[in-house]
């Protein structure tokens, strides 16, 4: 299955941003009380991005743990790099596509991680095996990513200000069959976990702007809304008058991020 998707990074970082400003639970104190990484650890975060998992176990582990953060995206990765000397960590930053066989021996990881990215994997068994493979006997894997019911709201106001059908989501329409079940067909023991952070926007821009680092037409995921720029504003102009609608008529806008944790053991 080849997934034609590009996530910008200011669209990636915005959204983050949101969700620690606007969310009423904390995603990594839950990624920490599920995995609970500890010192000694050889630990690989694929699809790294800006670094966050790397920095949050490295924080964690009080840098006691060996960390390698990999991913595609050049810019990212120099993000990741700058905060690495800022900070003064020891994580290893490197190219990493996951379509591709990961440049590492057998046997090498305690732990392997993906959040929010590796579900774009063009071929599951293929980079699910890879990831496999890297990680020593008893070693663990944790993919996190959006449920089929993930911020439910979101898509309602887009469905009432267009009438038109919601382009299917690569990461909630597979996470929890496809990815699921093959991951437990690779691995020994596997294990769905559920997160739910509501975020509460106190007022209808917050909302627009993460709407916008949603439907950028980069991302290459909503381009059967709309066709260029004066279409795509248009479009944006509806969801904020359903938007001002719905928080004149409830007082606030609240949406429910909905995510998985898939960890299995080896």
């Amino acid at each position: 299955m080849q997934i034609n998707y590009q996530e910008p990074s200011k669209d990636l970082l915005t959204r983050i941003d949101i969700h620690e400003k606007y969310g009423s639970a904390n995603i990594d104190v839950w990624t920490n009380e599920l995995l609970k990484p500890q010192a000694g650890m050889n630990i690989l975060d694929v699809g790294c991005g800006a670094g966050k998992l790397c920095f949050l176990f490295n924080e964690y582990t009080h840098g006691g743990a060996k960390i390698t953060g990999g991913d595609f995206s050049e810019e990212l990765l120099g993000k990741a790099r700058e905060k690495n000397q800022q900070v003064g960590a020891d994580i290893d930053f490197q190219f990493l596509d996951f379509n591709k066989p990961f440049n590492f021996a057998d046997n090498t990881f305690d732990l392997c991680t993906s959040a929010f990215a590796i579900y774009y994997a063009s071929n599951l068994d293929f980079t699910f095996g890879e990831a496999h493979h890297v990680l020593k006997p008893g070693g663990r894997l944790f993919v996190s990513g959006p449920l089929p019911e993930n911020k439910q709201m979101f898509y309602d106001i887009i469905k009432e200000a267009t009438d038109k059908t919601i382009p299917p989501m690569p990461g909630s329409s597979r996470f929890k069959g496809d990815i699921f079940n093959t991951i437990d067909r690779i691995f020994a023991k596997t294990e769905l976990h559920k997160f739910e952070n509501h975020l509460t926007f106190p007022e209808v821009a917050p909302f627009i702007e993460y709407v916008r680092a949603s439907l950028g037409e980069d991302r290459k995921l909503w381009t059967s809304m709309f066709n260029g720029k004066d279409e795509y504003e248009a479009l944006i102009g509806k969801i904020q008058a359903v938007a001002q609608k719905w928080f004149d008529r409830d007082g606030k806008l609240v949406m429910t991020k909905v995510v998985g944790g898939i960890l299995a053991t080896k």
